[in-house]
C-alpha cells in the first residue's frame, strides 16, 4: 500500500475514473452532457472537471480513493477484513469518518485492533492485546516480530495452540498500513482472516471428525476408535471458549452434530486441529480401560476438596489460588494436608490402583 494521498492524487484519480463512472459507498460520479453528475447521500450536483477536482477533499472522494486505489484487492480476505474493521458494510462514510477520527476499535480474539483516519482518507492501524488498551507497552512496526512475541505466554510457557486465550501482554504494533495490519494479525492467529472470509463467502470447507480421524496414520490411527460419548467429552475439554478462541464448525460427521457449544469466536474452526488429534489419541487409550470399583474413605469436605482440585486444574485457576486462601479446596496447603492424611505408597486411601499386584 502506498503513502498517504495528496489532494492532487485524489483529484487526478477522480478525473481519470469519472468518464467510466464511479458508484462506491454512496458516491456516484458519471458523465452528464459536457460535465459530470456528482451524487452523495448529502445531495447531488452537476459539476465541471475543474469543480470535480475541487471536491477531491470530500470524505466520499477520499474514501473512494483509499479503497479503490490504495487497498484495492476486490474479493480478497484482506480487503474484506479491513472493511469489517471499520464497519464499512453497515455504516455510511460520514458516520465512519466521525468514528475513525477518534479511533475505531474492534476485537479479534484477544486482539484489539484500532483504525484511525489519517490525511487524505488514509487509514492507520494499531493492534495490541485487548487488556493493554490505554497502557504503555513496547511498540513495534515490523509484522514479523509478532511471530516471536506470541510464542510463549506471560509465564514463559510455550503456546502450542495459537488461538488459545493465553496471548502474552506488553506489546503493540503501531502506525501500520492495511497490508501490514493483516499480516500482523495472521502471524498472531494464522489463517483466521482467510477462513473468516471463506465462511462469509459461503466457501468454508469443513472437515468433520470422521474424515480427519480416517486419514490419521501411524500412532494416531487409533483415534478412529474414539466413541461418540468420548468425542463429546473431548470437544468439551478442548474446544470451548475457555480453551480456544475459534468457533467450532466441525462435528462428529456431516450428519452427526456434537452437543458441545460451538463457541462465540469471530473466526471459525474448520477441522479438528493437530493438538486435538494428539489429545484424542490419549483419550482413546484411556477409554480402552475397563472401569473398576474402588473403596475410599473420605469425609464430605475431603470429597468436595477433590472436586475443587479437579475443577481448578481443568479451568487453569491453580495459579490464582494464594497460599493464604486455606478455605479454597485447591489451596496448596489444603492439598498437601489431604495427601499427608489420605495417601501412602499405595495411593489414595491406601487403595492400590491394581490390587491384584499386591496380593
Amino acid at each position: 500500500m502506498s503513502a498517504a494521498a495528496t489532494a492532487d492524487d485524489v483529484a487526478d484519480a477522480l478525473v481519470e475514473a469519472a468518464p467510466g463512472g464511479i458508484d462506491f459507498d454512496g458516491l456516484v460520479v458519471e458523465p452528464y452532457r459536457e460535465a459530470f453528475r456528482w451524487e452523495t447521500p448529502e445531495g447531488e450536483a452537476v459539476v465541471t472537471e475543474a469543480e470535480l477536482r475541487e471536491r477531491a477533499d470530500s470524505p466520499h472522494a477520499t474514501n473512494w480513493y483509499y479503497w479503490e486505489r490504495v487497498v484495492e484487492g476486490h474479493g480478497t480476505p484482506r480487503r474484506a477484513f479491513l472493511r469489517w474493521l471499520e464497519g464499512a458494510d453497515d455504516r455510511g462514510v460520514a458516520e465512519r469518518y466521525e468514528a475513525l477520527r477518534g479511533g475505531h476499535r474492534r476485537s479479534w480474539g484477544e486482539l484489539a485492533v484500532t483504525v484511525v483516519l489519517g490525511p487524505g482518507g488514509e487509514r492507520r492501524y494499531e493492534v495490541r492485546h485487548e487488556d493493554d488498551v490505554g497502557e504503555a507497552v513496547d511498540a513495534y512496526t515490523d509484522p514479523l516480530e509478532a511471530r516471536h512475541l506470541v510464542k510463549h505466554d506471560d509465564d514463559g510457557r510455550y503456546r502450542p495452540l495459537s488461538t488459545a486465550p493465553s496471548l502474552p501482554h506488553g506489546w503493540a504494533f503501531v502506525d501500520l498500513d492495511g497490508r501490514d495490519l493483516v499480516q500482523t494479525v495472521e502471524y498472531v492467529y494464522p489463517a483466521t482472516v482467510a477462513n473468516w472470509h471463506r465462511e462469509r463467502e459461503g466457501d468454508l470447507d469443513v472437515d468433520h471428525w470422521d474424515e480427519v480421524a480416517e486419514r490419521q496414520t501411524g500412532i494416531y490411527d487409533v483415534v478412529e476408535n474414539l466413541d461418540g460419548d468420548a468425542l463429546e467429552w473431548a470437544a468439551e475439554a478442548c474446544c470451548v471458549d475457555s480453551q480456544c478462541l475459534k468457533r467450532r464448525e466441525w462435528d462428529a460427521s456431516e450428519d452427526e452434530p456434537l452437543e458441545v457449544p460451538r463457541g462465540d469466536g469471530e473466526f471459525p474452526c474448520r477441522e479438528p486441529c493437530s493438538l486435538f488429534v494428539a489429545a484424542a489419541r490419549k483419550f482413546t487409550t484411556l477409554e480402552r480401560e475397563e472401569s473398576r470399583e474402588y473403596t475410599f474413605e473420605l469425609t464430605p469436605a475431603e470429597k468436595e476438596q477433590l472436586e475443587d482440585i479437579v475443577d481448578a486444574v481443568a479451568d487453569g485457576r491453580t495459579d490464582e489460588i494464594r497460599e493464604a486462601d486455606v478455605y479454597e479446596g485447591a489451596n496448596r496447603y489444603r492439598a498437601r494436608f489431604l495427601r499427608a492424611k489420605r495417601m501412602d505408597e499405595h495411593g489414595l486411601s491406601g487403595t492400590p490402583t491394581y490390587p491384584e499386584d499386591h496380593e
